[in-house]
């Protein structure tokens, strides 16, 4: 055989290599963020598509997602307006995006693998529906796979069918996935892990559940994370709004900081408290936070003059909101758990950031000086929503005035027989004084005697 005889080199992946490579890097809780991201994304597109910053007025409250999670069993279900024929056929199932796809203005989906990559990473009986409203009726069809089945057969294309189903009760989708991988099924069944996804749900949406989204996991609502800052009593956080772009798409940059809760007592690891979770940058792109309570140098900490995070800065929360209508020019990772470090758009802001952060630090070291007079100021502050946050480019944080240095001190150690000390106290009119005490009065006798008054 010659070169003649074979001119090309196969380069086709498998799909089994392809599955493991989607989903061996993402977790089995970012899958369900990202197929909630897709019903959200519904909401919103059945909304018009609206920016999601922060205006009072925008209303989900019709709109409601339910999970249901145990060792047999994963759901999602949504009433968010499904998706239509032509999306499932022509881009939906697709494993990436073409460049001609069209792309919801302010979503939250980017590369086009997040609903994929999620049901195979759960399971391998997959049957996805969807009814939808199209010219005033109601159209209805299901994707069913069976991941074994299809996984067969490597010769493109890669197509999954489309058959006819009875429609759902309202105009949505719903996934249900049974021959959970065991993964999935161990942690469905684990307590904590059901307790944690409702945690990270209950903030990563918080600013869609403010609006009046209801998402709930095993019949169970969750009750969306009030975020607040304090306010009042010479505290007064930062909102400053600017605009940005990537490639000329524009980007909506809006940054809140200040004080949520006040310093610690101590600098010390306390377990009972819970700050450690809550305080620090968080990153939202398209109003899904996709970085939480973030210490690290991804935001800043412990780079260029920032000092690294410690336990003195607890109580500090700072905000940093990113809006797009094309979800790209988000500074977003592939995970949406994540932020991309090389974004332009982030690094621009990141100075802004340091400088809310270092006005904190300066505060938390000036109250050190006058620790009464501040905790009094402190617990006169009263939360307030970021909804009603005023426009300021600066953090308003009390000031104290500088204290003189306090006199230095000196501790005098030595050892003596315990019956000289003994006849010593007594000629010092307590034969039970203490060693400290008697100690301290032989030294100010001593200093008197030989110093004088001062």
């Amino acid at each position: 055989m010659t070169v003649a005889d074979k001119t090309k080199a196969m380069a086709n992946p498998t799909k089994a290599f392809f599955v493991r490579m989607i989903t061996r890097d993402i977790s089995l809780e970012d899958c369900i963020l990202d197929l909630i991201d897709n019903s959200v994304d519904g909401a919103w597109r059945s909304e018009g598509s609206r920016p999601m910053g922060l205006a009072q007025d925008a209303d989900l409250s019709d709109y409601s997602i339910d999970i249901i999670a145990n060792d047999r069993l994963f759901s999602i279900s949504d009433n968010c307006g499904g998706m239509t024929l032509d999306d499932a056929a022509d881009h939906a199932f697709s494993f990436g995006r073409r460049s001609m796809d069209q792309h919801d203005d302010y979503s939250i989906g980017v590369y086009g693998i997040g609903m994929k990559r999620a049901v195979f990473k759960i399971g391998a009986e997959i049957n996805i529906t969807s009814t939808y409203g199209a010219a005033g009726t109601r159209e209805s069809f299901s994707v069913p796979i069976n991941v074994d089945t299809w996984l067969n057969n490597d010769v493109p294309p890669w197509d999954f069918d489309i058959v006819d189903a009875a429609h759902l009760d309202q105009n949505g989708v719903s996934i249900v996935v049974e021959r959970l991988t065991s993964g999935a099924s161990s942690s469905f069944s684990s307590p904590a892990f059901l307790q944690e996804l409702r945690r990270t749900i209950a903030r990563d949406y918080s600013l869609h559940l403010s609006r009046g989204l209801k998402i709930s996991l095993n019949e169970i609502p969750i009750v969306g994370w009030k975020i607040e800052l304090l306010e009042g009593a010479a505290f007064s956080p930062m909102r400053l709004q600017y605009d940005d772009e990537t490639d000329g798409d524009p980007v909506s940059v809006e940054i809140f900081g200040g004080m949520a809760a006040p310093p610690p007592e101590s600098s010390d690891p306390d377990a009972e408290d819970d700050g450690e979770r809550r305080f620090g940058w968080y990153v939202i792109c398209n109003g899904r936070i996709v970085l939480a309570a973030d210490k690290t140098n991804l935001s800043g900490w412990g780079t260029e003059d920032w000092p690294q995070w410690h336990r003195q800065y607890s109580g500090f929360i700072g905000i940093i909101l990113f809006t797009a209508a094309k979800a790209a020019a988000l500074p977003l990772t592939t995970t949406k758990r994540n932020v991309d470090k090389s974004s332009e758009v982030f690094r621009r802001a990141r100075p802004r950031m340091r400088e809310v952060t270092r006005q904190w630090i300066d505060y938390t070291n000036q109250r050190k000086t006058s620790l009464e007079e501040a905790k009094k100021i402190e617990v006169a502050a009263a939360p307030v929503s970021i909804y009603a946050v005023k426009q300021q480019a600066t953090v308003q944080l009390p000031t104290f005035a500088p204290k003189p240095p306090a006199e230095r001190m000196a501790n005098i150690n030595y050892a003596i027989p315990l019956a000289r000390l003994k006849k010593v106290a007594k000629e010092l009119g307590g034969i039970n004084l203490s060693y400290r005490d008697v100690g301290v009065k032989t030294f100010e006798y001593t200093y008197e005697d030989l110093v004088g008054d001062e």
